[in-house]
């Protein structure tokens, strides 16, 4: 566990998971674990967001003292580690494993990870704030690397399209969170919230003439019902597309031009690029 003092000092370097110390697995309060208080911790953080987050609420939660926490975590900071660490555990690794190539383990990594980021709206707020170096991190870290080495990138290349599937990935999962938590925070359900957001500038004619040039695109997705079919729908086709820009890159590394009507395939790792 680490100190506050020793963040404070450290904040680049600090986390629960550089600590020298063995966890605390026993006598603390009866009935109390670190397992116990990182699953209560997630339940509140899903509810409630982390500006609710403190001690004091936790340990109500648990029905201990706020002192009683202490015995297994010195800071908030470690809680927020460990309940990152424990979302990580959520990615289906089993179900990246069993993907054909690289493209469906990409494609099954990316997707796992931005429906972690919809069920837990509080994760991507403290992605960039934390290490994230736990065990359930860094094994999905190790899958993500091997799909991308896959593909046949030279490995100066390799982190470009780590980063451009990725931070996709995080963007896009954060919209659609911070989205679904506002609709839970006006009372509404996501469909709800998106149709009356849409009728509210819809409706306004000096506002729609600013936007006629965007008449026929908010009429496309309007055709799709539900903003759940959306979601799916876009994050699809936008997946396919860096997926294809792999390809044609692996294509370009190699001195090929891409195939016509696609970007042709790339081998897999290790093997020797084509003349």
């Amino acid at each position: 566990m680490v100190k506050a003092a020793d963040r404070d000092k450290n904040p680049a370097g600090s986390s629960v998971w550089l600590e020298r110390r063995p966890a605390r697995t026993g006598g603390g309060p009866a009935g109390l674990d670190r397992d116990r208080i990182v699953a209560a911790s997630i339940r509140m953080l899903d509810e409630d967001g982390l500006a609710k987050l403190s001690m004091r609420r936790l340990a109500a939660e648990l029905g201990v003292t706020a002192m009683s926490l202490y015995w297994y975590v010195d800071t908030k900071d470690d809680i927020i580690e460990y309940a990152l660490d424990t979302v990580y555990g959520e990615i289906d690794l089993a179900a990246v494993e069993a993907g054909r190539d690289w493209r469906e383990r990409l494609s099954t990594l990316a997707l796992e990870y931005r429906r972690m980021l919809v069920r837990h709206p509080w994760m991507s707020p403290c992605a960039g704030q934390y290490l994230n170096i736990g065990p359930n991190a860094i094994a999905v870290g190790a899958k993500i690397q091997e799909a991308i080495g896959a593909t046949g990138l030279p490995i100066g290349r390799q982190p470009s399209a780590m980063s451009a599937v990725f931070q996709f990935v995080y963007g896009y999962g954060t919209i659609e969170s911070q989205f679904g938590r506002r609709a839970v925070e006006a009372g509404m359900d996501a469909d709800s919230f998106y149709g009356e957001s849409m009728k509210a500038f819809r409706q306004d004619p000096a506002f729609m003439e600013r936007l006629e040039p965007m008449t026929e695109l908010l009429d496309e997705r309007a055709s799709h019902g539900s903003v759940s079919a959306i979601w799916d729908r876009d994050f699809s086709f936008a997946l396919d597309i860096l997926v294809a820009g792999i390809e044609a890159m692996v294509a370009r590394e190699a001195g090929e031009a891409p195939e016509a009507g696609g970007a042709g395939e790339a081998p897999e790792a290790g093997a020797a690029p084509r003349a």
